[in-house]
C-alpha cells in the first residue's frame, strides 16, 4: 500500500513538472535586437547533430546572433542606401523579363500534358528572345545582387584519380555519346536558380504554387518548370516522376528540348556537406552534368539554412559583395550496372561531387532539417 502511495506521488511530481513544448516563434524580431540568453549547451548539441544546416557567419543561429557595433553600423548603412536601390533595380528587371515573356508567348499556346503547363516547346525567333534574354537578365539581377564576378572552372580529367578513371570508363564506352539529359547540382541557397537560368536556362521542378505567383508565374513557365505538390502522398507524385524522366530522356535525345536541372538532395544546406541524392533523375537512365557550387563568405553567408526567408533577403541585400564559385565537372556517363540501378548512379554520382568540391557526406535529409528548426525555435521561445 505504501508503494502504490509513493508511485501516485511519484506521478503527480511529474506531471506537474512537465510543460508543454513551446509554440513556434513568428519571425518578428528586429533585425538587429541581440538574442544572449540561448542554451549553449543545447545549441552545442544541436550543431553536432545537425551540422548540413549550421550557420557559421558572423550573423549566428538563425540569423539572430549578437552583432558587433560595426557591424551594425553597416547594417544601418546599407538599409537606407544600398537595399532600396537594389530591390528597385532587382524588380525592374523582373517586370522587364516578364513582359518579354508575355509578348513571345501572346500568340503561342501552353502546352498542357499531365497537369502541367509550360511554354519550353515554343521554337524560332520566340524561343531564341526567351531564353537569350532570360540569360542576360539573370546574371544582370545577380550583379545587382552583388555577385559582381562569378569564377567559373571546368574540372580537368587529369586533376583527380578519380575523374580520370571515370574519363577512361566512358572512353571505352563508345556508344555512350551524347548531351546530357540533366544537371546535377548541390543545393545551398535560392540563388542558385539565377546562376542557372543565366548560364544554362534549365528547366525546374519547382512547388506547384510557384506557377501561380504574379510575374514568376509566366517565368516558369518559360523554363518549363515541372510542377508538384510537395507535400502530396498521392498518384500525383509518381506521374510528376515520369514527366521529369521524359522530359531528361528527350533533352538527351533532342539538342533543342530544354535541358533539366536537378537538386537531388531536395533541400538546401550550409554547402559544406552533400546529403543524400534522391534517385528521381538518375532513373532516365542519361548521362548527367555534375555542378558544383561555392559561396566563399567574411559576414554573410549566402546559404539558405536555418534563416528564414525574410531576414536572408534583407542580410544578402545589405551585403555589397557575394562571391560565388562554379565547378562544372565532365559529363557523368552512367555504366550498364548504374542503369540497372538508379540509386547506385545517384550514389556514385553523388560521392564524385563530394570528393571534386571537397564536401562532406552527411545522412540526413529534409526530416531532419524540420526537427533542427523547430528545436531551434523552441530555444529561442525560451529567450
Amino acid at each position: 500500500m505504501n508503494n502504490l502511495k509513493t508511485m501516485e506521488s511519484e506521478l503527480q511530481d511529474l506531471n506537474s513538472s512537465s510543460k508543454p513544448p513551446p509554440p513556434p516563434v513568428p519571425d518578428d524580431l528586429p533585425l538587429l535586437k541581440p538574442i544572449t540568453t540561448v542554451f549553449a549547451s543545447n545549441t552545442i548539441d544541436l550543431e553536432n547533430k545537425f551540422s548540413p544546416y549550421v550557420r557559421r557567419d558572423v550573423y549566428g543561429t538563425m540569423g539572430r546572433g549578437e552583432l558587433p557595433t560595426k557591424e551594425k553600423v553597416l547594417l544601418g548603412v546599407a538599409l537606407v542606401t544600398l537595399v532600396p536601390v537594389r530591390v528597385v533595380l532587382a524588380m525592374t528587371l523582373l517586370v522587364l523579363y516578364y513582359l518579354i515573356c508575355r509578348v513571345c508567348t501572346v500568340f503561342s499556346v501552353p502546352n498542357r500534358e499531365d497537369e502541367q503547363e509550360d511554354y519550353a516547346h515554343v521554337v524560332g525567333w520566340r524561343r531564341v528572345v526567351i531564353v537569350q534574354c532570360g540569360k542576360m537578365l539573370s546574371r544582370i539581377v545577380l550583379f545587382v545582387l552583388g555577385f559582381y564576378w562569378i569564377r567559373q572552372s571546368s574540372f580537368c580529367a587529369h586533376q583527380n584519380p578519380t575523374s580520370s578513371s571515370n574519363e577512361k570508363k566512358n572512353k571505352s564506352q563508345p556508344a555512350q555519346t551524347g548531351r546530357p539529359g540533366v544537371i546535377i547540382s548541390n543545393h545551398v541557397s535560392y540563388i542558385d536558380i539565377l546562376y542557372h537560368m543565366s548560364n544554362s536556362f534549365p528547366s525546374f521542378v519547382a512547388k506547384r504554387s510557384v506557377g501561380k505567383i504574379p510575374l514568376v508565374g509566366l517565368i516558369s513557365k518559360c523554363l518549363g518548370c515541372i510542377y508538384v505538390q510537395r507535400e502530396s502522398k498521392t498518384s500525383d507524385f509518381k506521374g510528376v516522376s515520369a514527366v521529369v524522366t521524359e522530359r531528361i530522356r528527350e533533352a538527351h535525345r533532342n539538342a533543342s528540348a530544354p535541358i533539366m536541372m536537378l537538386f537531388p538532395e531536395g533541400t538546401t544546406t550550409n554547402g559544406e556537406y552533400l546529403l543524400p541524392f534522391k534517385s528521381g533523375g538518375f532513373l532516365a537512365s542519361a548521362p548527367v552534368l555534375p555542378v558544383i557550387l561555392n559561396y566563399h563568405y567574411q559576414r554573410f553567408s549566402p546559404a539558405w539554412d536555418s534563416i528564414s526567408g525574410v531576414r536572408h533577403v534583407i542580410f544578402l541585400l545589405c551585403q555589397f559583395v557575394n562571391y560565388m564559385e562554379v565547378t562544372e565537372l565532365p559529363t557523368y556517363y552512367p555504366s550498364q550496372q548504374e542503369k540497372d540501378n538508379p540509386k547506385l548512379y545517384a550514389n556514385n554520382v553523388r560521392k564524385l561531387m563530394a570528393t571534386e568540391g571537397n564536401m562532406l557526406l552527411s545522412d540526413i535529409g529534409l526530416a531532419e532539417k524540420r526537427i533542427y528548426h523547430s528545436a531551434l525555435n523552441g530555444l529561442f521561445s525560451q529567450c
